[in-house]
């Protein structure tokens, strides 16, 4: 009990912090915390982590909307191609091996870290929305992906659309983010009730309540926080808490990786 009540409250601060200052996902952490120090089964330990994300999400979204940090009319296009395909990774995801965990997302997290702590602060060009249709498709296509990725995978893909929205379509870091945590409310929503349906989380619903709790406090005093802050201060947050979590992430991932070196230079014969 007492094993579950650090596990559950240490996961939840991680990921609260996570939600509300750079949009990641509460699964991200939450998920592989479960797995490794409670025994969870990879399939509820992400159906937890999803629904840890909605109300956490939905607090940081409100508290960016109030301060004008949502983009709802170009966001929609990609809402609604998330919300389609995150039901058919998340069905598919429960056919997946519990030690799959996707090398890609460690790649793309130190790289987000890397370019927020080091890169320049003009953000906020949109270059791709001055063509609305070639936004719109790329919207489209981005929101699939991640769909896709966020129920397959098990995470509400918050680091994967900042990214879309920062680097590729431009948005300012702030905006970034609350455009991202508004989407993934709905889209953890509805991978978490997937995942209530496909899998058995009723089991785990002691560690549920208090992670999600202790997430959602987190979740809402980070974005209070972050909105508070100066756009460049918050970018150069952003980038150290990714560059932490990608190194932690890389740690945990370490085996995977070397297979996957292995694989590759095998490939080429080295």
């Amino acid at each position: 009990m007492i094993k579950m009540l650090i596990v559950c409250i240490a996961s939840g601060l991680a990921s609260g912090i996570g939600v509300g200052f750079v949009g990641m996902s509460a699964a991200t952490v939450l998920s592989p915390m479960l797995i490794a120090f409670l025994g969870c089964p990879w399939y509820e330990a992400v159906g937890i982590g999803l629904m840890a994300d909605v109300p956490a999400a939905a607090i940081a979204a409100w508290t960016y909307r109030k301060n004008g940090y949502i983009d709802l009319k170009n966001g929609r296009w990609m809402l609604a191609a998330v919300l389609v395909m995150v039901v058919v990774g998340s069905y598919l995801s429960q056919y997946m091996p519990d030690s799959e965990m996707g090398l890609f997302s460690v790649a793309m997290t130190l790289f987000m870290g890397v370019k927020f702590l080091f890169g320049s602060a003009g953000e906020n060009r949109r270059s791709f929305m001055k063509d609305e249709k070639r936004g719109r498709l790329l919207s489209l296509l981005a929101g699939g992906y991640i769909g896709l990725y966020c129920g397959f995978v098990g995470l509400g893909g918050g680091l994967m659309m900042l990214f879309v929205l920062n680097v590729i379509l431009g948005y300012e870091i702030k905006m970034a983010v609350g455009t991202s945590v508004f989407v993934m409310t709905f889209t953890a929503l509805i991978g978490a009730l997937s995942h209530f349906t496909f899998g058995n989380v009723t089991a785990y619903l002691l560690p549920l309540l208090i992670s999600t709790v202790v997430t959602f406090l987190c979740s809402a005093a980070a974005s209070v926080i972050a909105n508070k802050i100066s756009a460049e201060k918050a970018r150069r947050v952003t980038g150290g808490i990714l560059v932490a979590l990608g190194i932690g992430m890389v740690i945990t991932e370490w085996g995977n990786i070397v297979a996957f070196v292995g694989v590759i230079a095998g490939m080429l014969g080295i």
